[in-house]
């Protein structure tokens, strides 16, 4: 079949059933069409045919016939340019889509409108069709706005990150684009039953893996029983497809209710997965139930007593309430992937992962290997969010398949998979009491926790109660309920999210009681001096001082304003190394980290440009590869806080001996001022001196005909010293809230209660926020109060989305006078909240 390709025509084998995006990719090489959703509706694969945006997954080959195909690979376009400008992009997977897309809407729109920028409300219809999962919409409002302007006709253009061409050009090369020389794709086999003992796995190719645990126990459906491999994906699903698996059923949970079957017994409990990052709080089991944990409550039975008197006495000054959190699942738009090849005992891995040195140390424990015949390579990752971290079973299946065949093999996960088995934020139901004295202090406060990760453990929400709001008793107590369900894992922030949730509201509900200003009672309370300066700036808001009074309004569209406050953790990895060479007068940085779209190739040049004032084009960082010195993972804020100072230390060296030729020099994260928390770093982890502060105020817009909930504004006041990299610092920011913003009016994962299959296992049915859902959005930086912590700057990863929806849920309250429990808020939850 004959087609022309970025101008070029071609000739190209295809068959009836193949999609434009797969002759592309698997025919052509190409890989700036991803194929990330293969429903339509995430955009990632979308080309022009013929000047026509199409989506490649949906279109046959056949279609393209005769027809002229242009991918991001053949642009040479000034929305390109802007988006690398204005920093259109995080991970990247996402941008070679929406640039095809926003190319074409640009030209058009020029040539109707002449130079001038559209309306936000024009550029969000016209990229309706696309998903960013980072979140970085608001930089590409701005790309779009500008280049229809017309301010990146000419060739120049300062890029916000190192690697932005890369990615809007399509040549940034992700593991789900390697290809190798006889490389084959496998595929996992998955349980449809959501308990059993497997009894045998027959038929199938030559060779099928085994992945099932020790006990033989599947315990949800979509878990992971063998994996196959063939020539073409298409193939090996036709060869898993004759693979049978016996079962022998066992009673399933599906609900949490007392006297659900079991889901492990006491010897299996001991490999429940984590959904904490291994970091299991200690407690005993009741049947599915684990815990309480209790340790971290302070003066728990004095809380508990003036709880209790409070209650008999039906004091109004006590808060209580029941809030619950969906489970929401990461879903990267890069789904996980592995491409694997053994080399005469060496063993080679392409890796979509948050943790490259910390997956080779596993690989290298799991294959009995030494660990310098483990080589891991992940040069762009798609975005993670916590789920990528370690050897996953993608992972397991390529390795054991590629030794099984003798031949490299890919695994990567279909969306369904991503949506059913990749991770997710474990649901939640909190009971809260909050008592305040006569003053208006906090006098006591109770929280009870009941974690859903499915099969998994390590809930911890209740715990993080003990790190805000001064030191009143309070009461903690953290549980497990464990069901037959898809494990959960850590999520961007883990546990603060639905903790803040809960809190935040019924701090606002005491603030309403007293009639006291939310800013000013939160400021009241808190004790974190950074966090002081936000509320500062908060209450100064002119939105803040314009707020109506709480469930004032009448009529359909009603606007409320609401705020929250939250903290985390300062983390970091002190062993954190960064080695500098130069090559031909080229300064190269190289350290075993990776960069999942949060921009620390950035950060790294920033820093050899201002401590060697040496120009771009002298300076190359390498990372993403084992093989350099220890670099940290990129999970808990912890990255920038660690490179960007050993960065500087192996600058200064470096200068010291005068950027000599083949001069080479490794740089060390030094010690804090007053050292860590932690004596010693736990998984390469310590906890530092001080907490992260957020302040969220946040503006909504509520439908009470339709039941939506519309944000227009957000404001972050964010303190977290020193920002290396302004732009970079806030696309992170802006992408926390939009994924705040997701947790509070939309994600929402469903599970059949019969089958215990997930339902929302596409992109159609489990709803991510898009462009048209980011509202206009203002992020303050407070840079003071971290002159002890080498670098003077902390993470804002976390910090800058947990407490996100707690604000959302505030500003619905003070517009409707309705004060909303559950997560999401539902358009039905609303109407039946609003009309009781």
């Amino acid at each position: 079949m004959k087609i022309v390709v970025n101008g070029v025509p071609t000739e190209v084998d295809a068959g009836p059933d193949d999609a434009a995006v797969d002759v592309l990719r698997e025919g052509l090489g190409l890989t700036g069409a991803k194929a990330a959703c293969r429903t339509g509706v995430c955009g990632a694969c979308t080309v022009l045919v013929d000047g026509t945006p199409q989506a490649g997954c949906l279109l046959p080959a056949a279609a393209v016939r005769e027809r002229e195909v242009t991918t991001a690979e053949g642009l040479d376009h000034p929305v390109q340019r802007a988006f690398a400008v204005h920093d259109g992009l995080q991970c990247g997977y996402c941008t070679p889509g929406f640039v095809v897309e926003a190319a074409a809407f640009v030209d058009a729109w020029r040539a109707e409108h002449g130079d001038v920028a559209p309306p936000r409300e024009r550029i969000a219809a016209a990229l309706a069709g696309h998903l960013c999962r980072c979140g970085a919409y608001q930089g590409i409002y701005a790309a779009v706005a500008a280049a229809c302007r017309g301010e990146h006709d000419g060739d120049a253009a300062v890029p916000a990150r190192v690697e932005a061409m890369d990615k809007v050009t399509g040549r940034a090369r992700y593991t789900t684009d390697v290809r190798l020389p006889g490389q084959l794709e496998g595929v996992i086999i998955r349980s449809t039953v959501a308990h059993a003992r497997v009894t045998s796995v027959t038929g199938g190719t030559r060779h099928v893996v085994d992945l099932l645990p020790p006990d033989r126990t599947v315990r949800y459906v979509g878990q992971p029983v063998a994996a196959v491999a063939a020539p073409t994906r298409r193939e090996a699903l036709a060869a898993a497809g004759t693979v049978e698996i016996g079962y022998d059923p066992l009673p399933a949970a599906l609900d949490d209710t007392p006297g659900a079957p079991p889901v492990y017994d006491a010897d299996s409990r001991k490999r429940a997965p984590s959904s904490s990052e291994g970091l299991n709080l200690p407690g005993g089991w009741d049947g599915n139930v684990r815990g309480p944990f209790t340790r971290a409550g302070w003066r728990g039975r004095t809380a508990a007593r003036r709880i209790e008197a409070a209650r008999r006495a039906a004091d109004p000054r006590l808060v209580t309430g029941t809030f619950t959190t969906a489970v929401q699942v990461h879903t990267p738009l890069e789904p996980h992937a592995c491409v694997a090849h053994w080399d005469g005992g060496d063993l080679h891995l392409h890796l979509s992962t948050q943790t490259v040195g910390l997956a080779a140390a596993q690989a290298a424990e799991r294959w009995n290997l030494p660990p310098e015949r483990v080589h891991v390579v992940a040069d762009h990752v798609g975005g993670g969010f916590g789920a990528k971290a370690g050897i996953t079973v993608e992972t397991v299946a390529a390795v054991e398949l590629a030794r099984a065949w003798a031949a490299p093999v890919r695994v990567v996960l279909s969306r369904a998979e991503e949506l059913t088995d990749a991770g997710n934020r474990p649901g939640t139901r909190t009971t809260l009491e909050l008592l305040t004295d006569d003053k208006g202090d906090l006098a006591a406060l109770s929280v009870d926790v009941r974690g859903r990760g499915g099969v998994s453990i390590g809930s911890a929400v209740a715990v993080f109660a003990r790190l805000m709001y001064g030191t009143a008793p309070r009461r903690l107590r953290d549980y497990d309920v464990v069901t037959n369900e898809p494990p959960g894992t850590p999520f961007r922030g883990p546990g603060a999210p639905p903790l803040l949730w809960a809190l935040e509201q019924a701090v606002d509900e005491a603030a309403h009681r007293r009639g006291e200003d939310p800013v000013a009672l939160r400021r009241r309370w808190d004790g974190n001096r950074k966090r002081h300066a936000l509320y500062d700036w908060a209450a100064a808001l002119p939105v803040w001082a314009d707020r109506p009074p709480t469930g004032s309004q009448s009529g359909r569209f009603r606007r409320g304003v609401g705020v929250a406050a939250a903290n985390w953790a300062y983390m970091l990895d002190p062993a954190t190394e960064v080695e500098l060479e130069v090559e031909d007068g080229v300064v190269v940085a190289r350290t075993t980290t990776q960069d999942i779209g949060t921009g620390i190739r950035s950060v790294i040049a920033g820093v050899l440009r201002e401590e060697l004032d040496l120009p771009a084009e002298r300076i190359r960082v390498e990372i993403g590869r084992t093989g350099a010195v220890y670099g940290p993972p990129s999970i808990g804020s912890r990255t920038t806080t660690s490179v960007a100072p050993a960065v500087r230390d192996a600058a200064r060296r470096l200068r010291e001996r005068g950027l000599a030729e083949g001069a080479r020099v490794v740089g060390r994260r030094h010690r804090d001022r007053y050292g860590y928390v932690t004596p010693f770093a736990m998984s390469g982890m310590a906890l530092g001196r001080g907490f992260s502060g957020a302040v969220h105020v946040t503006e909504v817009e509520v439908d009470t005909r339709l039941g939506v909930v519309r944000p227009l504004r957000v404001w972050a006041g964010i303190a977290v010293g020193h920002v290396y990299a302004e732009r970079l610092a806030r696309s992170q920011c802006e992408g926390g809230i939009v994924q705040g913003i997701g947790y509070a009016l939309y994600e929402e994962r469903h599970v059949d209660p019969v089958t215990g299959t997930v339902l929302t296992a596409n992109l159609d049915d489990y709803r991510i926020p898009g462009i048209g859902d980011t509202p206009e959005m203002t992020v303050h930086f407070h840079r003071d109060g971290w002159e002890h912590v080498t670098g003077r700057g902390v993470g804002v990863g976390e910090v800058s989305t947990i407490g996100v929806a707690a604000s959302i849920g505030n500003a619905v309250h003070n517009a409707t006078g309705w004060r909303p429990h559950d997560l999401p808020i539902r358009p039905d939850r609303l109407l039946e909240g609003i009309t009781r």
